[in-house]
């Protein structure tokens, strides 16, 4: 077992290589961290599974980064690139079926599928803590780096939904990334998160970590405005 793990995590590693900071190796690791302490919380779930779609979650992630249409979406790739990854490794079909549910279910943006078994909770819960607190400060301005986008824009949210978002939902995929910022990242999805996951630790954990994006915010904002 630990030496199919090796495996899966040196291939993972060699896919992520041009991942930018959001979603790279160490995002991988620390989900993956996150997943396992959440899963102690837990009762009659599946620690292989668990592991195994945490690893493997984000695999498909550069795909998404080159395809400038914005068509791809790293979740399904990333479960094209596991189906295969773990059939080669000779795992049996039931537990494959729950990992790339997993996979499948983990991602916010888009919201095609609920995560419908625990251990798809557990990976969505730990995939999101992931976008909050210090290391969500830090993830969001290493994204504003990447794609030129804004430090700060006090924009109205219905006005960026209404120009900026496909489909004009709260959850869609952002149309101009040079458009976006942390605080609108903030308001848009960022502060919704606690009520939107599933495991009681798992709230606790992003409550503590959104007073401290709150508190961050409010500072920078008075800072913009040359209160501070």
């Amino acid at each position: 077992m630990r030496v199919k793990y090796q495996k899966i995590k040196e291939i993972v590693e060699k896919e992520l290589l041009g991942a930018d900071p959001v979603h790279d190796a160490s995002h991988v690791a620390r989900v993956y961290n996150l997943s396992l302490k959440l899963a102690n919380r837990e009762k009659g779930v599946d620690l292989d599974v668990i592991k195994l779609a945490a690893l493997l979650h984000d695999i498909g992630g550069v795909k998404e980064l080159e395809d400038k249409s914005g068509k791809t979406d790293h979740a399904e790739e990333s479960a094209k690139m596991a189906f295969l990854i773990l059939k080669q490794l000779k795992y049996p079909k039931e537990k494959i079926k729950k990992i790339i549910h997993c996979i499948l279910a983990h991602r916010y943006r888009t919201g095609r599928l609920k995560p419908k078994t625990k251990e798809a909770k557990i990976l969505f819960d730990a995939d999101k803590l992931d976008a909050l607190g210090a290391i969500g400060i830090a993830r969001a301005y290493a994204w504003i780096g990447r794609n030129n986008a804004k430090l700060y824009s006090d924009i109205s949210l219905k006005e960026y939904i209404k120009n900026n978002i496909v489909g004009k939902k709260i959850n869609g995929r952002i149309k101009d990334k040079t458009k976006h910022s942390p605080f609108i990242e903030f308001e848009l999805k960022l502060k919704h998160l606690p009520q939107k996951l599933y495991t009681v630790k798992a709230k606790t954990l992003a409550k503590q970590r959104l007073a401290l994006m709150e508190y961050f915010f409010d500072i920078l904002k008075q800072e913009i405005k040359g209160k501070k």
